[in-house]
């Protein structure tokens, strides 16, 4: 058995660990880990910029990459603490998004500003215990290679979004979108989707 199911197994343990890696009630790694354990833990790619007011609340435990020549910029939180995130070459996360995992970002891939996306869901079903007491649940977010996401869209747990894909500023994402669409509105619906073979996009 590793030493991360050994962890696991063992609440004592894993709560000791978790005090150590992060402050109580914080979600953000304590400066020793920042400096001392993250950069020999997560993979940073050739030309990768991570702007100085950006929040990186990733953990050791949970993997983190930002692929060549990508940039995380200001004021955007990446936060690895339930799931991997994964952010591929040539990729921009824009102003103020925030990124909880587990999400995968591909190539060449445009965020805009303010984009929210989360792998994470709070349980609330037991009434009686509060909400952030009660457990997490967690769904893949993908994202492929050469999509734009326009400013402030949400795109929601267990979605995934195709190849050369747009989607428009405001768009609540609920379900996959196909790839070469464009999807609008709340829920995001796809208005158009490229035709291959007449090599032109179409309306829906």
């Amino acid at each position: 058995m590793g030493i991360k199911e050994t962890i696991k197994r063992n609440e004592r343990l894993k709560k000791f660990i978790h005090y150590l890696l992060i402050p109580k009630n914080q979600a953000r790694p304590r400066l020793w880990v920042q400096w001392f354990v993250n950069p020999f833990v997560h993979k940073k790619g050739k030309g990768a910029t991570v702007c100085r007011r950006t929040r990186m609340d990733v953990l050791p435990f949970n993997a983190f990459s930002l692929g060549d020549y990508s940039t995380v910029e200001d004021f955007a939180t990446v936060n690895n603490g339930v799931g991997e995130v994964h952010i591929g070459n040539h990729t921009r996360i824009g102003i103020g998004n925030v990124v909880i995992g587990p999400v995968t970002i591909g190539n060449h891939v445009i965020l805009a500003q303010n984009i929210v996306m989360s792998g994470l869901n709070h349980v609330y079903e037991d009434v009686h215990t509060p909400i952030h007491l009660q457990p997490v649940t967690t769904k893949q977010i993908t994202i492929e290679d050469d999509c734009w996401i326009g400013a402030n869209a949400v795109i929601t747990a267990g979605t995934t979004i195709g190849k050369h894909s747009v989607v428009a500023a405001g768009a609540v994402v609920t379900k996959d979108i196909p790839p070469f669409s464009i999807a609008v509105g709340n829920p995001a619906r796809v208005i158009k989707h490229y035709n291959s073979e007449t090599q032109s996009w179409e309306k829906v």
